[in-house]
């Protein structure tokens, strides 16, 4: 008998409604992969794949001009902790429908959600290990938990132009939250603060951010690097992938690890006004909450039908539901590998529990078929590599 319950439980597609789902296709990572990206189309089929040099470092998205972003782990990357060998990254890179590398870009220390922007900019998040004296002012975590040699790593932010190096924004949590205000939450190690998970520009150039071992969003001053906008633990909980939505709200996967005020333990996608902070539509699964839930990770994206593609990160399942929340797409991913057979770390994840076999995505998007005009087709416009690395 099948000793995997997920594979029990269901692969592939588990269904669709072909009358109120988006047209288009998906596209994939599967973290537990040696760099495959995949595109599945609403009948679960896959139309097309990459297989990448390089395990991937969390998500691919599909860019304008129609080429893929990829985040890759950096096979030359720091051990600064063992967790840190789960979420880093440090290879962004720009490929071609056909599988040729376009450009490329390489900062050992990035991780979580490396940005490719519209625009052909990266925004990313990096650590750097806090002086004794900030580490000190960290509040929170578990005691005695920090990463080797007694370090904190605190996060940055930073914004370049992959195709010159050149460094344009860059921000130090440190330097800007007060480590009283956004505390460690108490089950957290205390290796790295604030753990910031997703970052992008929003249309008016400020910044926009998910800080999840402190359960807050955050809008950033791109003038000054103070706090705009504060979504703290009273509405999220560890939450995942903030984005900006075309009426100006922002929408969260929040994953409700230790949700304040809740007995039960459920994931949920919020959409929050970014002028009130309040919450204006959420998901929740209809017939019983805490039937979805993903501890970490996790993925909602609004569609132009006005759907939104949810990734169950854990699991690998990935479903679409309307505005009223009926799910009219759902697929889990059928490739299954294990965190310790990666020579980069991997192995050591499986010293601390991550060594079964997993179909985790860490986030994924749909596309309409306009903007994936070359599937059934190879053609699509190869170029040189263009390396640089980080300033």
């Amino acid at each position: 008998m099948e000793q995997n319950a997920l594979i029990r439980r269901g692969v592939g597609l588990k269904g669709v409604d072909h009358n109120k789902v988006s047209p288009g296709y998906v596209v994939y990572a599967h973290l537990t992969s040696t760099g495959t990206v995949r595109v599945v189309d609403n009948n679960g089929n896959e139309v097309h794949s990459w297989n990448l040099p390089l395990r991937p470092g969390r998500h691919a998205r599909i860019l304008p001009d129609g080429s893929l972003a990829y985040n890759g782990v950096h096979p030359e990357g720091p051990d600064l902790f063992t967790m840190w060998q789960k979420y880093r990254g440090g290879v962004m890179i720009k490929v071609s429908p056909a599988g040729k590398i376009l450009s490329e870009y390489r900062d050992p220390y990035a991780h979580h959600d490396q940005h490719h922007l519209d625009n052909g900019e990266l925004i990313y998040t990096t650590v750097e290990p806090l002086t004794s004296a900030a580490a000190a002012t960290i509040s929170g975590g578990i005691p005695g938990s920090e990463a080797p040699n007694n370090i904190v790593y605190g996060d940055c932010i930073k914004h370049v132009d992959p195709s010159t190096g050149e460094l344009l924004w860059y921000w130090r949590a440190i330097d800007h939250l007060d480590p009283q205000k956004f505390k460690l939450n108490p089950h957290f190690d205390r290796e790295h603060w604030p753990l910031i998970n997703s970052v992008t520009v929003l249309k008016d150039g400020n910044i926009l951010a998910s800080l999840r071992s402190v359960s807050a969003v955050v809008v950033i001053s791109r003038e000054t690097g103070d706090i705009l906008l504060h979504i703290d633990d009273n509405i999220v909980a560890q939450q995942h992938c903030a984005s900006e939505l075309d009426n100006g709200n922002i929408l969260i996967f929040d994953n409700g690890t230790h949700r304040k005020n809740s007995s039960a333990t459920f994931s949920r996608v919020i959409e929050v006004s970014r002028s009130t902070g309040e919450v204006v539509w959420s998901y929740v699964d209809k017939s019983m909450p805490m039937s979805f839930f993903s501890a970490f990770m996790g993925g909602a994206q609004r569609l132009r039908n006005g759907n939104t593609l949810i990734t169950e990160a854990m699991f690998g399942r990935v479903f679409e539901v309307t505005q009223n929340g009926d799910v009219v797409w759902e697929y889990v991913n059928p490739h299954f590998a294990n965190y310790a057979e990666f020579k980069d770390g991997g192995e050591n994840l499986g010293k601390v529990g991550f060594d079964y076999p997993a179909n985790a995505i860490f986030r994924a998007y749909k596309y309409t078929p306009d903007e994936i005009p070359w599937i059934g087709s190879l053609d699509g416009g190869e170029g040189m590599v263009t390396p640089a690395s980080t300033p």
